[in-house]
């Protein structure tokens, strides 16, 4: 608990240093439809200065006395250099998309992971360069080459995937589509694998407590997806894929200027992994069955101040597990099977009008709509879920001046659910509702204060009333400061969270056991809690290329919480913290472009997660301690050839209880080592690749507790710490026709 206390006055010392003041250039970057470019690069000629644009595609940069030409550059557009004669004239700036001019000046390779050095959040954009450098079929793939965000199966037999961030699971993370919340409730189990890789632009990752803009939760961070735009991505897009498991997969998209404001995109998903695959003999099927289709429409029009933007969602996902059947062996007459059938409709409606471009005053409307059902038996128990959610968001900005800015809003979020289990193993289901609604009401504020980007302090309270947990506050304080311009950037953060957890849903891939489920009285859904963290962001010019360094260091402390606690191999309870629970996570990050084309990034992250179970301060169980990452890529001149490969090295962690009397596994698991690769061909514009995930061939171990008798009292698919399939083998084509403007 002290550390914290360390951070902030060290954070607070350096603050208090005066800071000689320079001429800043300040500016907008806008693509050619006149929509702000978020995370363009802006770098004095021929030097490691400058910075990055923000959220409303805005930036400040020290001026440098070695030069007055600026580089603004962005992926998929063309660079463009602006002389600055006057440092206090505003600068707009317009960058094209690259193949509508005849010249295109590339000064250098440009960063496909990108860590903000304007943003007050710790927040880093996941580009659709950084997405192409591995497979990435969907959500859950993208995050290979990323040091801070764990993607890791929940079981061994649904294929079920869940996120990792701060040490913590992916229900405390705050997940949005285009800034609409998504992929929450109903959908957290599977959510992962509804987003077709080829189908994002970019991920923006931020850590800790992210604005209040988007609600009270985000307790460990926030994870926004943003999608192809039908005004800027190419009109036609294709992305084929095949690997030696037998998963074939497809994505088209195509889209159309109707005319010069109006705009609509469609885009198409299908993919299948049918063969059986059953590698170490245990009688169940390494991964699931899978068919799924995805398809999606997309508008957008401007007139004059007015911006529309709408989409519609819909998908369609089974899946197939269980017990197979080899050679000559008879065939059950009661084989363990899992069957789960997903229909999930999303719209969304964003509109905004600017009614002052000078002060950058505007309204904002978000609305969004969602039903989710599935229904799904593991082995003889059904359990169905339905999930209705609708979410407004109303929002209004201004600035007074270039240095204070100004947010307010109100929301509204409604969810309906309706549950069914039946299983005799559970005891206590009537202390959870299966059929319920929430809806939530609330109001926010926040206050920006920038001074020339060198310090930053953005502040924001809301308050929120839900029918069933009353009204709660939600504080937050982001700072930053940097007092040697881009060679240092400091930040600390302190803000509350809340979630109200779908205990059942969130669990459901308990049932692929033979454990009881025990929900305690007076079970209390509400969490809570509290998180601290500080950063350092180094970037030292060596040999005339930026060396980053990266530290950080966050804390999350709960007050209230769902524990799930599975000390007893033979069930697992539900029940109110009782005593302490927190999260600490630290982490450093190197990067370096050795020589041009080669960028090689390392990274190491200690977690301690400790949470109170039946009286006694334990380590989280299946959570890893360590994490080391190291990621190489090479580009060849003229980026013909791209080359990448990313190694993991995961460091071991605590089992459950495995019992004193025979017991089921050990009571902790090794640390290992996966190793992934790939190689693309790009000519014009066709990309062709080949790679390979898990090369060191590394699985657990029997994942599947006593798997030859899935109906006795030892069954358990859910003690997953490690990979649960061998080496795969993939191809793959990507082929567009270039937007003409």
């Amino acid at each position: 608990m002290k550390l914290k206390y360390i951070f902030f006055a060290i954070f607070s010392l350096m603050v208090s240093l005066s800071a000689f003041a320079q001429n800043h250039v300040k500016g907008k970057i806008v693509d050619s439809d006149g929509e702000p470019i978020v995370g363009a690069n802006l770098l004095w000629e021929n030097t490691s200065l400058g910075g990055i644009t923000n959220v409303n595609g805005e930036f400040d940069v020290e001026t440098t006395s070695s030069t007055n030409k600026l580089v603004a550059s962005y992926i998929g557009h063309a660079t463009e250099i602006v002389t600055v004669t006057n440092p206090s004239q505003f600068l707009n700036i317009v960058l094209q998309g690259e193949l509508a001019l005849d010249e295109v000046v590339v000064s250098a390779r440009r960063a496909s992971t990108l860590n903000s050095r304007m943003d007050p959040l710790q927040s880093q954009k996941i580009t659709y360069d950084e997405l192409c450098r591995a497979a990435c079929c969907n959500l859950a793939e993208s995050f290979e080459t990323n040091a801070s965000v764990d993607v890791a199966y929940s079981d061994a037999a649904t294929g079920a995937r869940q996120i990792k961030l701060l040490g913590l699971s992916g229900t405390y993370v705050q997940m949005l589509t285009e800034q609409v919340p998504n992929l929450q409730g109903a959908a957290s189990p599977y959510g992962l694998s509804y987003v077709p890789g080829p189908w994002m632009e970019g991920i923006q990752v931020s850590k800790g407590t992210a604005s209040v803009k988007n609600g009270y939760e985000a307790l460990t961070g926030q994870i926004n997806i943003d999608y192809k735009k039908p005004q800027t991505s190419d009109p036609f897009f294709v992305n084929l894929f095949a690997a030696h498991t037998g998963r074939l997969e497809a994505n088209v998209d195509a889209n159309f200027m109707l005319n010069s404001k109006l705009a609509t995109g469609l885009l198409l998903h299908y993919s299948q992994e049918k063969k059986s695959h059953d590698s170490d003999d245990d009688g169940f099927l390494d991964m699931p069955k899978t068919e799924q289709f995805n398809v999606m429409n997309r508008w957008y029009y401007k007139s004059n101040n007015y911006i529309f933007q709408a989409a519609a969602n819909f998908v369609r996902e089974t899946r197939e597990s269980g017990q197979v059947f080899h050679g000559e062996q008879h065939q059950l007459d009661d084989p363990y099977k899992i069957n789960i059938t997903t229909n999930r409709g999303v719209f969304f409606t964003k509109n905004g009008y600017i009614f002052n471009h000078d002060k950058n005053t505007n309204m904002a409307l978000i609305l969004s709509g969602t039903f989710h059902n599935q229904t799904s038996k593991f082995g003889h128990t059904p359990y169905d879920v339905d999930q209705q959610n609708i979410y407004a968001n109303l929002m209004f900005e201004t600035e007074f001046d270039s240095k204070n800015r100004i947010s307010t809003g109100v929301s509204m979020n409604y969810d309906r659910y309706n549950e069914k289990l039946k299983d005799a193993r559970v005891e206590g289901l009537e202390n959870i509702k299966l059929k319920r609604t929430d809806p939530i009401a609330g109001a926010y504020a926040q206050y920006t204060f920038d001074y020339y980007s060198r310090f930053t302090l953005l502040a924001g309270v809301r308050g929120d009333y839900s029918s069933e947990h009353g009204f709660f506050v939600t504080p937050r304080l982001h700072l930053k400061y940097a007092p040697f311009g881009d060679l240092l950037n400091l930040r600390a953060s302190v803000g509350r969270g809340y979630r109200i957890a779908n205990v059942l849903v969130e669990n459901s891939y308990l049932l692929a056991s033979s454990r009881k489920m025990i929900f305690d009285k007076g079970l209390d859904n509400f969490e809570s809690a509290w998180n601290y963290g500080a950063s350092a962001h180094f970037t030292f010019p060596v040999f005339n290329k930026d060396l980053s360094i990266m530290l950080e260091y966050y804390y999350t402390d709960f007050d209230k919480q769902v524990v799930a606690n599975l000390e007893d191999p033979t069930q697992v309870t539900f029940s109110n913290l009782d005593g302490r629970s927190f999260a600490q996570n630290a982490q450093i990050e190197v990067s370096y472009p050795f020589f041009k084309g080669f960028n090689l990034t390392g990274a190491w992250r200690w977690t301690d997660v400790k949470t109170t179970y039946d009286g006694k301060l334990m380590t989280k169980p299946l959570t890893n301690r360590y994490k080391g990452l190291l990621t190489a890529s090479y580009q060849t001149p003229g980026g013909m050839w791209q080359f990448d490969a990313t190694s993991q090295f995961n460091g071991g962690g605590r089992m459950p209880d495995p019992g004193t009397v025979d017991p089921l596994w050990n009571s902790d698991f090794p640390s290992f080592i996966t190793l992934s690769a790939q190689a693309t061909f790009n000519y014009k514009e066709l990309s062709l690749y080949v790679g390979g995930e898990n090369l060191t061939g590394y699985r657990q171990k029997n994942p599947i507790i006593d798997a030859s008798n899935p109906w006795g009292d030892r069954f358990d698919a859910t003690m997953i710490w490690g990979p649960v399939h061998g080496p795969k083998f993939y191809v793959g084509l990507r082929w567009a026709i270039p937007r003409k403007i």
